[in-house]
C-alpha cells in the first residue's frame, strides 16, 4: 500500500517519462510536489524502490525506471505485441528497415558536427512520438546525466524550428555545430543549458542559434 505522497511522486514520474521520454530531475520533483528538500524525494524513491514500484538505473545518475503502477491507477496500455507494462525508457534493436532514421550522432557536451546521413533506424512506440516528421540521435557524451539522458541513448527528436523555454532541443551552433541540450531564453540572448554540474551553460546571440529539433522521447539499449 502506498502513502499519498508516494502514489503521487509515482504517477508524476511515470507521466514524465510518457511525455518526455526521460525522468524529470530531483529539482522538478521536489516542486512537483511541493516539498521542502530534495530530501525528501530520495525517501520516497527509496520507498518506492523497495516495494518494487521504481527502479533506478545503474551507474546511471537519477535515471528512474517506472516498474508498475498502483492498482488503483489507469493500467498503462501495453504496447503491440507485449504482454506487460513497459516504461518509456525503453531497449530496441536497431538497423531495422522501417522506423525513425538515426541521422549520426549528437554531442550531449562538447558540441560536434551533428546531422550526418542516416546510418541506421530505430523503432519507438506511436503513442510517445504524436504528429509530425521524426528523426533520432545517438548520443556522445554525459552532460544531460541529470536529466536521464546518457551516453549512448537514441533520442527521438520532432522537427522543429521553435521550441519552448525548458523545452530539451538539438540547437544548432554558427550554422555548423549541433548540441543536445535544454533551451532557455534570455532576454534578447539563447541559453544552452547542461544537466551536469560538470558543464557551463553556453549564451549565444539568437543569430548564432537555430532550432532543429525538441526531444520526445528516449531509447535505452540496454547491455
Amino acid at each position: 500500500m502506498l502513502t499519498a505522497k508516494q502514489k503521487e511522486l509515482l504517477l508524476y514520474i511515470h507521466e514524465r517519462i510518457k511525455e518526455t521520454g526521460v525522468s524529470p530531475s530531483f529539482d522538478e520533483m521536489k516542486e512537483a510536489l511541493d516539498l521542502a528538500s530534495k530530501s525528501g524525494i530520495h525517501r520516497l524513491i527509496t520507498a518506492l524502490e523497495e516495494r518494487g514500484f521504481l527502479r533506478r538505473l545503474p551507474h546511471r545518475a537519477r535515471a528512474l525506471e517506472v516498474l508498475k503502477l498502483p492498482d488503483s491507477a489507469a493500467p498503462a496500455a501495453p504496447p503491440k505485441g507485449r504482454g506487460a507494462f513497459r516504461p518509456s525508457v525503453v531497449g530496441e534493436p536497431r538497423g531495422s528497415s522501417s522506423g525513425i532514421p538515426i541521422l549520426g550522432q549528437i554531442a550531449a557536451g562538447v558540441p560536434i558536427e551533428a546531422l550526418q546521413h542516416e546510418v541506421g533506424r530505430v523503432s519507438a512506440p506511436e503513442d510517445l512520438l504524436g504528429s509530425g516528421d521524426h528523426f533520432a540521435l545517438e548520443v556522445k557524451g554525459d552532460s544531460m546525466i541529470q536529466a536521464g539522458i546518457l551516453d549512448g541513448d537514441v533520442v527521438i527528436i520532432k522537427r522543429t524550428d521553435t521550441a519552448d523555454s525548458g523545452d530539451i532541443v538539438v540547437a544548432l551552433i554558427d550554422a555548423e555545430e549541433a548540441t543536445l541540450k535544454r533551451l532557455r531564453k534570455r532576454g534578447n540572448s539563447i541559453a544552452l543549458e547542461a544537466a551536469n554540474p560538470a558543464y557551463e551553460t553556453r549564451i549565444f546571440g539568437p543569430d548564432r542559434v537555430r532550432i532543429q529539433g525538441k526531444l520526445v522521447a528516449m531509447i535505452r539499449r540496454y547491455s
